[in-house]
Parts: structure tokens; C-alpha cells; sequence
């Protein structure tokens, strides 16, 4: 019975990601033709990310290690085992932004004439790829735009999930623009759905995520790539097992 709750919850939502998307979809469309305003492309994709997701029981619980200055420029890092974490950041994020993804995500439905016009995909198997799409990543940092990156590269087929090893790529292109790379722990938005929930369904609930304080860059060099990557990985590493503790 619980199984079929699930399964019945995962067409639930899709069935009003799609209606809301469809809706707007005209809008979002005529905002992205050239010049392509991303603001308000943005902005669309809050509203159809925010009716879907509440219509579907899905709440999210946003806990701030510190105030955030929206005015500045972020490289957001996250861990990622859901379609719920791409939501999640999309209600965070306060300012203009673009995620950084895989580009099997251009034949989405919803996220294909995004990842047309704002944001950037990758072919993560080319190294050809993953050179030009950073080089657009470095573009849109220097144009004023915040960047959403999974540094994992890929959700784990572990279940439960268990934190993967980050790659190198976005610390390395936060030092080299200066930027702040702002870590952010997704807590148990696999526990509502894990991956694109097919293959365990999807049911309402609370979506906790803590966005932590931001790490600055400037005083660092390429040669710190590394130590910067394992202190994002350890502070979301850490939140991730508080989380579990406490709700044992």
C-alpha cells in the first residue's frame, strides 16, 4: 500500500510540474528569445518550481548559517540525490543564476529550453566539453551571475545515499574568478525522492536544507584547490551526519 501511495504521489506531481510548466511556458518561452532576459526567465522558473512542488506536498525549510548578501556573486555548492534538490536551489537562489548539469538535461521536458539558453551542459564523459562549458561557467561569473554546481558530477546509485567524492572543477574556477563559493547540505530530499523517483516514488514532506556560510576566495591560489574542496566536502559531509543523528 505504501509503495502504491508513492507511485501514485510521483504521477501526482508530475502531472502538476507539467500543468504549471505548460502554463507558463508561452512566457518563458518569449523571454527567451534574443537577448534572452534572465532575470525574469528565472523568475518564471521559481513560480512554476513553487506552485508544483507546494500543490504536491513538498515543503522546504531553508536554515542560514549566516545572512546572505545576494548582491554578491556565488559558485553554490551541493550534494545531489534528487530532482527536488534542483527545486530547492531554485527557491534559495535571490539573484540571477545558471546551473551547471549534464546535457541529457536539454531533452527534458521542463529543463530543455533552459539548458538551451541560460544554463550550461556538459557532456562529463569529454574533456573537450567540460573545458568549453567551465570557460562559459568563468563568462556568466564575470557577467555578475551566481553558478549552481553539483561537485559530485553525478547522483550515486547507493541507497541510502552516501556523500561522493567532489571533483575539482568548481573550486578551481572560484579561486581563479575570486568568487565565494557558498556550500549547501540538501538533507533528506532523497527520503521524498530519491533520484527522479521512479524507481522508489515520491511522498510529501519537509525538505530541510542548510546553506551555510559563505568561503571566501581571494586570498587563495590554484594550488589550493584541493584543501577548498575537502572543507566544502567535510562541512557537507558533517551537516549531513548531525542531520541523520539527530533525527534517529
Amino acid at each position: 500500500m505504501k509503495r502504491l501511495f508513492k507511485s501514485v504521489h510521483l504521477y501526482y506531481f508530475q502531472v502538476w510540474l507539467g500543468l504549471f510548466f505548460t502554463s507558463l511556458y508561452p512566457v518563458i518561452y518569449y523571454f527567451s528569445r534574443h537577448p534572452v532576459k534572465f532575470h525574469a526567465m528565472n523568475r518564471m522558473r521559481w513560480i512554476f518550481s513553487y506552485l508544483s512542488s507546494l500543490f504536491s506536498g513538498f515543503l522546504f525549510r531553508f536554515t542560514y548559517e549566516k545572512k546572505l548578501d545576494w548582491s554578491k556573486t556565488y559558485i553554490i555548492c551541493a550534494n545531489h540525490t534528487s530532482n527536488l534538490d534542483i527545486t530547492a536551489i531554485i527557491l534559495l537562489a535571490k539573484r540571477n543564476y545558471v546551473f551547471f548539469g549534464k546535457e541529457e538535461l536539454l531533452d527534458n521536458f521542463v529543463t530543455g529550453i533552459y539548458f538551451r539558453t541560460i544554463d550550461i551542459p556538459v557532456n562529463r564523459e569529454s574533456k573537450i566539453s567540460a573545458f568549453r562549458a567551465f570557460k562559459k561557467a568563468e563568462e556568466k561569473l564575470k557577467d555578475g551571475k551566481t553558478v549552481v554546481i553539483f561537485p559530485e558530477g553525478m547522483i550515486s546509485e547507493h541507497y541510502p545515499p552516501v556523500l561522493q567524492p567532489f571533483k575539482n572543477g568548481p573550486f578551481r574556477l572560484a579561486i581563479e574568478q575570486g568568487v565565494q563559493i557558498l556550500p549547501v547540505t540538501i538533507c533528506n530530499n532523497w527520503n521524498l525522492m530519491w533520484d527522479d523517483g521512479k524507481r522508489y516514488g515520491t511522498r510529501p514532506g519537509i525538505c530541510d536544507i542548510c546553506v551555510h556560510a559563505p568561503i571566501d576566495t581571494a586570498s587563495l591560489t590554484t594550488d589550493d584547490a584541493d584543501e577548498l574542496k575537502n572543507k566544502v566536502y567535510d562541512i557537507i559531509y558533517n551537516q549531513l551526519d548531525s542531520y541523520q543523528k539527530k533525527i534517529q
